[in-house]
């Protein structure tokens, strides 16, 4: 299926509007902030978007050196120096940290205007166990900016939704999932951040640190989550294999500045 400029329909990933491009070894990342990716009830870019940027970029990095298996992320943290904008441009650079046998790992600098440090976020990869997985032998690691851009709450487009106070469930879609047929692991950050915010409404997160168990195949995933003094523990399950997927640990801006 194709639009009627030619181009496949952007996947939701692709309409949070992040383009990418060579810098020297590295890679840089840029996007307009809109306000379909604002935290709800706050002026701020989501935490969890910054996560996906993050990913994109480190993801891409690490099919430079896994290609042709596909890389799946194991890890992935951002850390914020203050709250994320509210409009302008983000901008991002990515480097490699390390290349090992098994394990890829980069990382990612935040700009906003200005060049402004915003925050920093780091992501280690392992190639899918599925060695009949492979990347299309053309895939580059610069992409530009599609041309469908979110139009609605970023949550609403993914069918994320608060089930009660600390609980958020995020469907499985076939405009969610990456390369290895599961669900994204920005749409991962999405529900637990969710999840967190349920319980600190009006909030943002300074802090989001995510550890992937297993690739979530059937969804609804489910995240539940508990706060304490600013500080979350979350638990990632696919409710429909009733298996852990993930566990997150997050911070609000609010529990920041009391400590």
């Amino acid at each position: 299926m194709v639009t009627d400029r030619g181009e496949p329909p952007a996947s939701l990933i692709e309409e949070l509007g992040f383009a990418t491009r060579r810098a020297g070894e590295g890679l840089h990342g840029t996007a307009e902030v809109l306000p379909a990716m604002h935290v709800p009830g706050a002026p701020h870019l989501r935490t969890s978007i910054l996560a996906t940027w993050a990913d994109i970029l480190t993801g891409l990095l690490a099919t430079q050196v896994m290609a042709p298996r596909v890389p799946v992320t194991l890890e992935l943290d951002v850390q914020l120096y203050r709250p994320a904008p509210a409009d302008g441009t983000v901008e991002g650079i990515a480097e490699v940290v390390k290349v090992g046998r098994s394990v890829f790992v980069a990382g990612v600098a935040f700009t906003s205007a200005g060049g402004r440090p915003l925050a920093i976020a780091n992501a280690s990869f392992m190639t899918a166990p599925d060695p009949g997985l492979t990347l299309p032998p053309a895939l580059g690691v610069e992409l530009p900016a599609r041309k469908e851009r979110l139009a609605e709450p970023f949550a609403e487009r993914a069918g994320c939704r608060r089930r009660r106070c600390g609980v958020a469930v995020l469907p499985r879609s076939e405009n969610g999932l990456n390369a290895s047929g599961t669900v994204n692991g920005g749409l991962i950050a999405l529900v637990a951040e969710e999840a967190v915010l349920s319980l600190a409404p009006g909030d943002s997160l300074c802090s989001l640190g995510l550890r992937y168990l297993q690739p979530a195949r059937v969804g609804p995933v489910v995240a539940t989550a508990r706060l304490r003094d600013g500080l979350a523990q979350v638990e990632l399950r696919d409710s429909g294999t009733d298996r852990l997927t993930g566990i997150a640990t997050a911070r609000t801006f609010s529990g920041a500045h009391r400590t």
